[in-house]
Formats: structure tokens, sequence, C-alpha cells
């Protein structure tokens, strides 16, 4: 198997070099950069182009979730993974919203955060036990039942297209995925977003699938 590269990045050096320390143990994964917060991030993926961007919540000048929400235009083939002490709803949903392609807490063991990492290098997203609970009991307290008419004819008269958009949202992908599975362009998506928010009637994409979980709109 290829070695996976990783960039950690993390404002607390300490903290930084544990998890280094942790995940070089493992002789399939190298850490090829280390940045102190988003935007050195970002400027370290441009130019090492690592499989993976394992990025704190909470750091200076620019956090992990906006610099995920970044990480396409700067390192396109990278995948963005969110490695927080927080298992809040909030950033489980921002973290889906900026593409991220898994959540992990920092008390998270090797066996699973490694487990993690080569499930991610392999495309597929990974949210670890804890986060996952936080959107399975959000799913069962947001989503009563309905009948199937009720959900088509909704009170927001949202078209086809735009459930489809909304629900590859719901599922964390990007507009550059979404285009790509949709046929369309990138501007032709953020079109579709921008009026799915205003017949919402929200102002950013957080509020647009709470909304859309909350009302069961897909």
């Amino acid at each position: 198997m290829n070695k996976i590269n990783i960039v950690l990045a993390d404002d607390h050096v300490l903290v930084r070099k544990g998890i280094k320390a942790m995940l070089e143990s493992d002789t399939d994964i190298e850490v090829i950069g280390e940045a102190n917060n988003g935007a050195e991030a970002l400027e370290t993926a441009r130019k090492l182009h690592p499989d993976i961007l394992v990025l704190d919540i909470r750091m200076p000048e620019m956090n992990g979730l906006e610099a995920a929400a970044q990480l396409f235009n700067y390192a396109p083939e990278t995948k963005a993974v969110i490695l927080s002490m927080h298992d809040s709803e909030e950033y489980v949903l921002q973290a889906l919203d900026a593409g991220a392609y898994g959540y992990l807490l920092k008390d998270t063991d090797k066996t699973e955060f490694v487990k993690a990492l080569r499930q991610v290098y392999n495309g597929t997203k990974y949210f670890s036990g804890a986060v996952s609970n936080v959107l399975a009991n959000r799913l069962l307290d947001a989503k009563p039942y309905t009948s199937k008419s009720s959900v088509e004819e909704d009170e927001y008269h949202l078209t086809k297209r735009e459930k489809e958009i909304l629900r590859m949202v719901i599922d964390g992908k990007h507009n550059k995925e979404i285009a790509d599975a949709s046929g369309k362009s990138v501007r032709t998506i953020e079109t579709h977003r921008f009026n799915i928010m205003k017949k919402l009637g929200v102002n950013n994409a957080v509020d647009m699938v709470n909304k859309a979980v909350k009302e069961n709109l897909v």
C-alpha cells in the first residue's frame, strides 16, 4: 500500500507533535508538513499536495472549518479531516457543509484514527462513533414521519432539481462534486443554492441544512 501523506494543522505544538508521533508509528502513514493555523495549512497543502489535511477547528487567523471550505481551491485532490475536542451538532454540520471527509474527536485512539485516515484516503467519509451518534440523533429528532405527498408538495415550492442539490449538500458534497454529479457548471450549482436559500428564507448554508432536515424537505 502506498504511504498516506498527511499535513497536520493545530496551533498547539505539543498536540501536533504528539499526533505526528502517534501516526508515524504506523508504517503506511507519513506526516509531510505541519501548520499553525488555517491559512498556513492551505499554503502548505498547495505546496505539498498531501492526501489528507488534518485540521483542528479553533486556530488563529483562519479556523479549520474555513480552511476546509477553501481547500479545493488550493489542493483539489487533498481531503480534509476535522480533528476537534467538540462534538457539537453545529460544528459537525458546518464540517459537512465545508466538504470535510471526516470528523474525529481528539480523544480518538490510534486504531480508530488510522482506520479513519485509510478510509478517507480510499474516498469514503468517516465520522467517529460519538459524532455519528450526534448525526443520528439529529435525524431521529428532526424527522418525524410525514407522508410522501407532504414532502413532495412542500410549502417552499422547491423544484426537483433543487431538492436533488439540497440532498447532496446535506450529504456533505462540495459544489464541484455536485456539479460533476449533475452535469452542470459550478456557477449553476451556486445559483441553485442561492435560490434554495432564498426560498427557505435563510442566509447561509448551515441554516439551509438545518431547516431542510428539520422540515424533512428531501
